[in-house]
């Protein structure tokens, strides 16, 4: 979703696209708050947001052990997931600014800042980014202590940080160092800090045995003569990344960066270089990017409307707002075909491509993703011309004035979990032949921007660093 800085902008978008819809059968929408699943998914739980944070929406969510961590524009909240069924909330920190997308590596948590603030603290409060002395970044929090981490940490970035992807560090560096890539954009020539051209990203390295020493360590140009700027229905020029998905043990990174698609070599891990570059007519926010886990498709999220639209609907039709799958082919990104979820959702009700992972199943490529009103939605990708959705969870539409929904659905050792932004933290379980089989695969961490492989049935995730 777009930062608040750029609220006037998304604000525009969303009404325009409000004033062109066409009303879905009333019948054909559950009554607001209501559950709807498919007959193989089922609701496990909702834990509701913890009350320091409740006033403000849920955003992405890391997991490590038996924990999940679950940002917040207001913080963000540690859960014990031990127990699905009786999932809880251990500790809750309150230290507000957009979007606190999060990731954890060992004993740290990374929360990305894209609010302009009057200093870098947990008290501080909205300023203008036209003064200097305001501040956007990184924080970084000791998480050792899960009933109280400890905010040890702050790095400053030009324009913020609207998203982040930590990178660990290749071969001997692995254990010495980890990176983490800051995904930006919007400048203009009244911020101090974040001028144009901002067609790059910072890269923030990260001293695991001095973390207080963290700082951005290189600034790369992703477009060294400027992204895409001039299409058609772009909700706003290439100005820098939306987010980055790194997949580090194959050396690559996709980049989802406003108008643009890319692909970088990240064996340099301060040196990413672009391999690929892709547009299309029909995406206006380039926003997340999801590997195959063999890494030969890529599936890229166009944020129609910036994630405050009605946008799943017969008007808006199936290629914008979606999904798009490409093959990666002689290193070249190669279109195969458009995904959107097939249930139409009312005019009241922003619905559009959102943040998922895959679901570790062997031989095949399924994903579950996040539509925000949309719900959940389960998708085998195997054949990337022709994907299909075999299972959902949705609500009637949000009973909160100003929007809601999901924002993002993990799969994490067995079930689904999903960051609402007003209901919590729901758990989701589906029983299905596609996928029964990823309960074999354990990992005992998740970022998923930073991708990793899965292993066959009964496989697990283990590195001595985390």
């Amino acid at each position: 979703m777009l930062s608040p800085r750029r609220a006037l902008v998304f604000v525009g978008a969303a009404a325009a696209l409000l004033l062109t819809s066409t009303p879905v059968l009333a019948a054909d929408i559950p009554p607001n708050d209501t559950i709807v699943t498919s007959p193989n998914v089922s609701h496990v739980t909702t834990v509701p947001k913890p009350a320091p944070i409740a006033a403000t929406i849920n955003t992405d969510i890391a997991f490590q052990g038996h924990y999940a961590y679950v940002g917040n524009y207001g913080g963000f909240s540690i859960y014990d997931i031990r127990n699905p069924k009786q999932a809880k909330v251990v500790s809750s920190v309150v230290c507000p600014g957009a979007q606190m997308d999060v990731s954890v590596y060992g004993d740290l948590l990374f929360a990305a800042v894209d609010s302009s603030r009057n200093n870098d603290s947990c008290s501080s409060t909205g300023q203008t980014a036209t003064n200097k002395d305001s501040w956007e970044g990184v924080r970084i929090f000791d998480i050792r202590d899960k009933s109280n981490p400890q905010y040890i940490k702050s790095v400053e970035t030009n324009c913020g940080s609207h998203t982040l992807t930590v990178v660990p560090g290749k071969g001997r560096d692995r254990s010495k160092n980890v990176y983490v890539y800051v995904s930006s954009y919007s400048p203009s020539a009244n911020f101090p800090d974040c001028a144009p051209p901002h067609d790059k990203i910072s890269i923030i390295k990260v001293p695991l045995r001095s973390p207080t020493e963290a700082a951005v360590a290189a600034t790369p140009v992703v477009f060294p003569d400027g992204g895409n700027e001039t299409q058609p229905g772009l909700l706003l020029p290439t100005s820098g990344c939306h987010d980055i998905t790194a997949y580090a043990e194959k050396d690559i990174a996709a980049g989802a960066c406003m108008g643009d698609g890319v692909l970088f070599d990240i064996s340099d891990r301060l040196a990413p270089k672009v391999t690929a570059r892709v547009t299309d007519p029909n995406f206006a926010f380039w926003h997340s990017a999801t590997f195959s886990n063999n890494a030969k498709k890529v599936i890229f999220t166009d944020e129609l409307g910036g994630g405050g639209a009605p946008t799943c609907n017969a008007v808006i039709g199936p290629n914008r707002g979606a999904n798009a799958y490409y093959d990666v082919k002689r290193g070249q990104l190669v279109f195969k075909s458009y995904f959107k979820i097939p249930r139409h959702q009312a005019d009241n009700e922003n619905c559009v491509a959102h943040n998922g992972s895959l679901i570790p199943v062997k031989g095949k490529d399924i994903m579950v993703q996040a539509w925000y009103q949309g719900g959940v939605s389960f998708i085998d990708f195997t054949d990337s011309a022709n994907p299909r959705e075999f299972g959902y969870f949705e609500r009637g539409p949000e009973s909160i004035p100003g929007g809601g929904g999901i924002w993002s659905a993990y799969y994490y050792n067995g079930y689904v979990y999903a960051a609402d932004f007003h209901k919590g933290l729901d758990v989701i379980k589906i029983n299905d032949r596609l996928t029964n089989s990823a309960r074999g695969v354990r990992m005992d961490h998740l970022n998923v921007q930073t991708q990793e492989s899965y292993r066959d049935r009964g496989g697990h995730h283990d590195h001595d660093d985390d």
